[in-house]
């Protein structure tokens, strides 16, 4: 195709200039005509406002989708995937089913979150439950650990909510919101610190869903052995992850960045806990991840020149149950180490390989189907299109009388294994 393709962004980091550079891509401002646009998340909601948006034409693609926000802020997240159980409760789903305490069996995997403070008497009657247990409160519109505080009381609460200059019980105002959520005060712990794992997932469509998950995600370690111990609550090189966090703390190391890769953590759990085991665990995160894809998918904005590059946050707990954390629609991509940069740079890399082929000018007639060679370090996590018709085919088999195998559906019709069949 003619023409370099023109770009623009409003993020100046490194990992993204060398890479656009690498393609001979023309850089531009925003004022001028332009292909492809690497914008934060607060330009995204200018662009695609009824005020001041535009219409994107077709050789124009950019790095959010218009609503990312129902899955990247905290009680929108929550809200989707609730309605998401209630739905599949609903169609008589076995994905819906419950234990007989009413826990579902496949789909509890957020802990139990309220929206302070609309549903400040829901959380009370939650508390009083179990009243020993530990909550973490997160503003809804912020991030990297911005704001974050653990309570074990109720006094706590209402402190906070004589103390916030916002007056959070009173206005209803978004900005102001907090979710406060039961916290996993058992993470599996790793030379006796919590982490928690950042993994990176592409969605380059939601109807149909198609979805990469990139193979070199990290794990991230506080600096200070993990205590549950209350006198400790209010120490944040203990609880939170974030390296925003950590990189003050006395114990933080500047060559490593308290940093593992995700084959470092498979490679120590295979050893600690079994292969069959491991694969599990990382079968049951991938699975999650597609469900909270398809819990927002009806609600997504569709739009065809958008892609996004989700920073996913996963918790894994000493029963080796993995939790949703947050998804962050706008994952860091600043460096803390060498290796850092390197892992950052190919992750942009593999990004523009598969959502621009060949360093084109995009056009949304040609073929969005990426060879497996231009996946890089991304494998496709769930392809919607691919797996109905897959399904298609097995009923007509089925309906020919054709067996099926022993590893089959009917092998897979109880337990997680039929869950999983989206592989």
């Amino acid at each position: 195709m003619a023409g370099k393709l023109r770009v623009v962004t409003d993020i100046e980091k490194s990992v993204l200039m060398n890479n656009f550079e690498k393609r001979g891509w023309v850089q531009v401002t925003e004022s001028e005509d332009w292909n492809f646009y690497w914008m934060s998340v607060q330009t995204i909601r200018n662009c695609f406002s009824v005020e001041t948006g535009f219409r994107l034409s077709d050789d124009q693609m950019v790095n959010h989708f218009p609503n990312h926000y129902e899955l990247t802020r905290k009680d929108l997240m929550v809200k989707n995937i609730k309605r998401y159980r209630k739905e599949q409760e609903k169609e008589g789903s076995p994905l819906a089913e419950k234990d007989e305490n009413g826990k579902y069996l496949y789909l509890d995997f957020v802990p139990v979150t309220f929206m302070l403070p609309a549903d400040y008497n829901l959380f009370v009657e939650e508390f009083r439950k179990n009243p020993s247990s530990t909550w973490i409160m997160k503003p809804c519109g912020k991030a990297q650990g911005k704001g974050i505080f653990l309570i074990n009381k109720l006094s706590q609460i209402k402190k906070w909510s004589r103390d916030s200059k916002t007056s959070s019980f009173v206005s209803q105002s978004s900005k102001e919101a907090y979710v406060i959520s039961l916290y996993i005060d058992n993470p599996l712990l790793i030379g006796g610190k919590k982490f928690d794992l950042r993994l990176y997932v592409l969605v380059t469509t939601y109807r149909p869903l198609k979805c990469y998950m990139y193979k070199l995600g990290f794990c991230r370690f506080c600096t200070v052995k993990y205590t549950p111990s209350t006198s400790e609550l209010d120490n944040m090189f203990v609880h939170l992850t974030n390296v925003a966090i950590q990189k003050h703390g006395d114990d933080y190391n500047h060559i490593h960045g308290g940093k593992w890769t995700v084959s470092n953590l498979r490679l120590y759990l295979e050893s600690t806990q079994g292969r069959e085991v491991t694969d599990k665990l990382f079968d049951e995160i991938h699975w999650i991840i597609v469900q909270s894809l398809k819990a927002v998918a009806p609600v997504m904005n569709n739009d065809k020149h958008c892609f996004e590059c989700y920073g996913y946050d996963i918790i894994i707990d000493d029963k080796l149950k993995p939790w949703l954390i947050e998804v962050n629609a706008s994952p860091s991509l600043t460096s803390s180490t060498a290796n850092d940069r390197i892992l950052k740079y190919n992750l942009i890399n593999d990004t523009l390989n598969i959502v621009v082929p060949n360093g084109e000018i995009p056009d949304f007639k040609m073929n969005k189907h990426p060879s497996k060679e231009a996946l890089g370090h991304y494998e496709v996590l769930y392809d919607e299109e691919l797996a109905l018709a897959e399904a298609v085919d097995r009923d007509t088999r089925n309906r020919a009388g054709q067996v099926i195998g022993p590893k089959g559906i009917r092998a897979r019709d109880s337990g997680r294994s039929v869950l999983t069949t989206w592989k």
